[in-house]
């Protein structure tokens, strides 16, 4: 396991600042700034420290290989601990495509996670049915945003990713 992710629940600062985060134009600015700001704050603190963070998400760094380049692409993104399980919403702020990441795991499985400066791999699946839900539902308590991000995006099928670590 990297470090040791725990579900910690917002507190009430964290879930007024929420409110704030979840206009429609402020979620159209993050998606396009905020993997820059966390990956600069990422490389500032050592990979410690990321503005999502501030507000009581919990954040990873997700490399995976490119679906149509090959090439390594790394992105920091709110995680949803389960036990060894990560699960990975692909919101992508409620816009209408699906993130680049979420193809690239479709594409290639294998990726890795790093967590406070430790690095594991991991395989990636996608979740259907009652268990894409119970995630689903996860992410919204810790970020109420999610059910927005799924009036915004409808009539897109918002994707749910599962890491689960690689063995061997």
């Amino acid at each position: 396991m990297v470090g040791k992710i725990v579900n910690i629940q917002p507190n009430g600062y964290q879930k007024f600042v929420h409110r704030f985060l979840m206009l429609k134009w402020v979620s159209a600015f993050l998606a396009k700034a905020l993997y820059r700001a966390d990956k600069f704050l990422l490389r500032l603190t050592g990979g410690r420290h990321t503005v999502t963070y501030i507000v009581g998400l919990p954040i990873i760094q997700l490399t995976t290989t490119g679906a149509k380049t090959g090439q390594q692409r790394t992105m920091p993104l709110v995680s949803l601990p389960d036990g060894e399980k990560l699960a990975l919403i692909a919101s992508n702020f409620g816009q209408k495509h699906n993130p680049g990441w979420y193809h690239n795991l479709k594409a290639n499985p294998e990726c890795e996670v790093r967590f406070n400066g430790q690095s594991l791999k991991y395989i990636a699946r996608e979740s259907l049915d009652a268990e894409r839900e119970k995630y689903i539902q996860l992410a919204i308590s810790y970020y109420a945003g999610y059910e927005k991000y799924k009036e915004r995006a409808a009539p897109r099928y918002i994707p749910v990713m599962v890491l689960e670590p690689k063995s061997g």
